[in-house]
């Protein structure tokens, strides 16, 4: 983790007990628990390969928002409703949000280089 301030996402009790945490400045979401009580944080991926495209209605269809987390896109737009679509939102389209191609960038530049390779997957179960 980056030792920045983190979100924790809103989920339902369950018998294993998984919370998801993301964080405020990189926006990497490490999960703590579940089944096997994992404390897991997903490896780097390129900005192209990282973001979903934002969809609600209310969101203009002849622009492309990334969806960031807690329903909101990158560049801060709140639509009630909104969620992430099966579809990558690519920054180097040509209706790609400016201001989300630049929040992009940002938080990319945030993932330490030593953490964007293949087998840096940070996983620790707890022993039984």
């Amino acid at each position: 983790m980056s030792g920045r301030a983190m979100w924790r996402w809103p989920t339902l009790p369950t018998a294993w007990e998984e919370e998801v945490w993301s964080c405020s400045w990189c926006y990497a979401s490490t999960h703590v628990g579940g089944e096997y009580f994992e404390v897991v944080r997903p490896p780097y991926s390129p900005v192209d390969m990282r973001w979903e495209r934002a969809v609600a209605d209310g969101l203009t269809a002849t622009v492309s928002h990334a969806f960031g987390i807690f329903d909101r896109t990158l560049c801060g737009i709140q639509v009630a409703g909104m969620s992430p679509s099966d579809y990558w939102w690519l920054p180097e389209r040509e209706n790609a949000c400016n201001p989300c191609r630049y929040m992009a960038g940002v938080i990319d530049g945030r993932w330490p280089q030593a953490l964007r390779g293949e087998d840096v997957r940070v996983s620790v179960a707890r022993r039984l």
